[in-house]
């Protein structure tokens, strides 16, 4: 289905149905936070019922999205959540290509049953979780990918200017964190939105202070903790990774968030082509890997570290003692390079 049909069938979706779910994923960024926001208040503008539900909790530093805490969290408000999901006819999934990305609501939301329609820019989406699929990965962020969509609407018609407020700002800080401030997976695509929202009136400056500019002090400390002690250079990979272990999360009063932007420290390095940082929490360790040349992260995660995501930014999971991160790391990068197609440091 092109767009153009996809915005009359989620048009007439949207005139049906009365109480509208928008889910983001576990452990929201910006992009997460920011297009479930837009699209809440775009509902709201038309007087159409819609209930922001996360799996988990998101950083501080975006709380500004949401002044009035409308956003459910499921770890903080579980009964509230589930009572959201049960009441709900129509579920808008932002910012993720599989119900595995909602971990602990995708049980509940299956069980739901009514229609679900996902906008979202990650490679390989299972399109059928969904009836409705607004899904292309050659984009900045969900959030450019929703915004072509609300352009695209019968009320909004093309005119930035009908937006409310608070759906283009929301707009701009995901595709602004998505490509951490225009560093990367910036298209012709992206700077034309950019364009577009400014000529709004739309204060950037403020929105970058809050995103930017709003850390605690402890967080900086850890920063130059983990620059100084917990970063590895592999010269030869043109690689460098760093690992958080829980206990030093508690050493520095760790607050979800505060690593934002850590795996990407390591790049100011001359040669360092990709980066890895891998946080332990209670149950998994988190990665998160990033690239700035031809190595594809997404296909290192799929083999490697449970996961995938886009070519130069990527997630996984590991299930394994801190200590052996190391050595599984750089065997995986070893391995992973003797095997690739081509040549994987091209810029």
């Amino acid at each position: 289905m092109d767009q153009t049909s996809g915005v009359c069938e989620l048009e007439r979706l949207l005139e049906e149905k009365s109480d509208i779910l928008l889910v983001g994923h576990f452990n929201p960024d910006g992009d997460s936070i920011g297009s479930m926001v837009a699209m809440h208040s775009y509902l709201d503008a038309r007087g159409i019922r819609s209930t922001m539900v996360v799996p988990s909790s998101f950083p501080e530093f975006l709380h500004f999205l949401d002044p009035e805490n409308e956003i459910r969290d499921f770890v903080r408000q579980p009964d509230a959540a589930l009572k959201a999901i049960e009441g709900s006819d129509l579920f808008i999934c932002l910012d993720f290509n599989s119900m595995s990305r909602v971990e602990g609501l995708e049980g509940p939301i299956r069980r739901n049953g009514s229609p679900r329609v996902v906008i979202d820019h990650h490679l390989g989406p299972e399109l059928s979780d969904f009836v409705l699929a607004f899904s292309k990965s050659d984009i900045s962020s969900a959030c450019e990918v929703l915004f072509e969509v609300l352009m695209k609407m019968p009320d909004i018609d093309g005119k930035v200017s009908n937006l409310p407020a608070r759906c283009i700002e929301a707009l701009y800080t995901g595709m602004m964190t998505d490509t951490n401030n225009y560093a990367n997976s910036v298209f012709p695509s992206t700077m034309d939105m950019a364009s577009m929202l400014l000529r709004t009136g739309l204060d950037k400056e403020k929105i970058q202070s809050a995103v930017f500019d709003n850390f605690s002090e402890s967080r900086m400390h850890l920063m130059g903790y983990m620059l100084q002690k917990k970063m590895t250079v592999l010269p030869e990979q043109h690689t460098a990774y760093m690992i958080l272990t829980k206990s030093e999360k508690d050493r520095f009063n760790y607050k979800e968030g505060d690593t934002e932007g850590f795996v990407n420290l390591p790049f100011a390095i001359r040669g360092v082509l990709v980066t890895a940082l891998f946080t332990e929490s209670d149950s998994f360790i988190r990665v998160s890997l990033r690239s700035k040349c031809s190595f594809s992260v997404n296909e290192f995660s799929k083999a490697y570290f449970n996961g995938g995501g886009h070519a130069k930014a990527s997630g996984g999971r590991l299930y394994m003692p801190i200590e052996a991160i190391p050595h599984y790391f750089e065997k995986s990068i070893e391995k992973f390079i003797a095997s690739y197609q081509g040549t994987p440091f091209d810029k």
